[in-house]
């Protein structure tokens, strides 16, 4: 459906969850599922998976330290040919955005994690915002789909 001027309209969802590792592929499949209406190809959407997993894993295991008291809430909006992720935790907050962004840094060495996360976010996505403060961290991932 398209309103005046040929503008779409913006389509939206939001799913909030326990933050539990196994949480990650329903997560993963359903913002997959709702992209599809912008009829992505398959790499298109393979580029959106691998990054939000990167996001998730980075919320459940750095911000939320696999706690299920705490939740963590993927959003996505669609808007014309682009594809909006939020990826926002409860946890603590990262102290340092920049040092966190660096390639092999992790905060978590004993589960042998790479440290990759933020760039692998980066070179799957056109844009990555990060905000964080002591009451959690977002995760603002974008991909134009052409």
């Amino acid at each position: 459906m398209k309103l005046e001027n040929n503008i779409q309209p913006i389509n939206y969802m939001s799913i909030s969850v326990q933050a539990l590792p196994i949480n990650e592929s329903f997560l993963r499949s359903s913002v997959a599922a709702f992209c599809t209406q912008l009829d992505p190809t398959v790499d298109q959407l393979n580029d959106i998976k691998t990054a939000l997993s990167e996001a998730i894993n980075n919320a459940i295991i750095h911000g939320c330290d696999n706690n299920p008291n705490l939740s963590i809430t993927v959003s996505t909006r669609i808007s014309a040919n682009t594809v909006h992720i939020t990826v926002s935790d409860q946890g603590n907050g990262i102290a340092d955005i920049n040092q966190a962004k660096q390639p092999f840094y992790t905060t978590k060495p004993e589960l042998e994690r790479s440290g990759m996360g933020f760039v692998v976010m980066e070179s799957y996505m056109d844009t990555v915002n990060i905000i964080s403060d002591k009451n959690g961290t977002t995760v603002e991932l974008t991909k134009v789909l052409k």
